[in-house]
């Protein structure tokens, strides 16, 4: 999937589940039997493949039914959760599952307890919403994938133009600080070329798990090419970049990477940049590239910062 596919099909998508979120609020709040509101929520949770808005439908429509007065759904895999209206003291809980697959942990809760006859009417409407959210959690998976690195699990280019620009923007729109790493891991070639491709892609994940536990939770990391990484640091001045980027430096000259019999030392070398007033994405990320150069340049194993 290329990236202005994947772009397009994130615009529509998040345009469709506006104008359908919206739409929620519009169902007309008709009496139903369990069998036709079965057949309008089997037939609204398919217009959409956001998560948010299928549990938003399924929250409005199913208190035609029952009356309740929050709806939560988690799924710790995939890093989801939804919380809907305002929690109360007595709640039923469901465990969602379709042919071995867990889709999730749903609950619903109000201020009396429920009924026999209601959780039965829950489980009953329930199945309508089986089919949607297996159908959004593979979309989840499928956007999540095509935004991450295959072989380090990190972001990968596309996803760090995502990144990168929305940092951008919000620094220069806030005043704030950003700056950049560009980090370069030295004479990788050796390492493919003595060791083998196998331990050179154990090396680019093992260095990229390394430089992520070294960032703060703010900062973000991508593989932006080959053996080659950039750190994202928002507000972040040029004097705490500087030392933000010689730390690393420093961890990774004494970093020990075991593969079978083999110890495999690596070094880096960093070009730091610090965001302008009049730089773009592209103005940026060449001049740190252009600062990595020059470390490069000069031997290696050391910082320089961008002019």
């Amino acid at each position: 999937m290329n990236t202005q596919l994947i772009s397009n099909v994130i615009s529509l998508e998040k345009t469709a589940s506006t104008r359908l979120a919206d739409k929620v609020e519009m169902l007309p709040l008709i009496a139903l039997s369990h069998e036709e509101l079965r057949q309008l929520l089997a037939t609204q949770l398919q217009t959409s493949l956001d998560i948010n808005v299928i549990l938003a439908l399924f929250f409005k429509s199913s208190q035609r039914l029952i009356e309740y007065a929050s709806l939560n759904y988690k799924h710790v895999a995939h890093e989801i959760v939804v919380d809907l209206g305002n929690s109360q003291e007595h709640s039923v809980n469901y465990t969602l599952n379709y042919q071995g697959d867990f889709l999730g942990d749903l609950a619903f809760t109000r201020d009396s307890p429920f009924s026999e006859q209601e959780m039965g009417d829950f489980e009953s409407i329930i199945s309508s919403l089986v089919f949607p959210l297996r159908n959004s959690l593979l979309y989840a998976a499928a956007l999540k994938s095509a935004l991450k690195d295959p072989l380090t699990g990190i972001g990968n280019r596309f996803s760090m133009q995502q990144t990168l620009q929305r940092d951008i923007d919000t620094a220069q729109r806030h005043e704030q600080a950003l700056s950049v790493l560009m980090i370069d891991i030295d004479y990788f070639k050796r390492i493919n070329d003595t060791y083998g491709h196998s331990a050179g892609d154990s090396v680019l994940v093992q260095v990229a798990q390394h430089i992520q536990q070294q960032l703060r939770t703010t900062d973000a990391l991508f593989r932006f090419g080959g053996e080659e990484f950039l750190a994202v640091l928002p507000n972040t001045c040029s004097q705490h970049a500087a030392l933000a980027a010689e730390r690393l430096r420093e961890s990774l000259e004494s970093l020990v990477i075991n593969y079978q019999e083999h110890a495999i030392t690596v070094t880096a070398s960093i070009g730091c940049a610090t965001l302008r007033n009049e730089d773009s994405q592209q103005t940026l990320l060449q001049r740190s590239d252009v600062a990595l150069y020059a470390a490069k340049h000069s031997g290696r194993n050391q910082v320089q910062l961008a002019l």
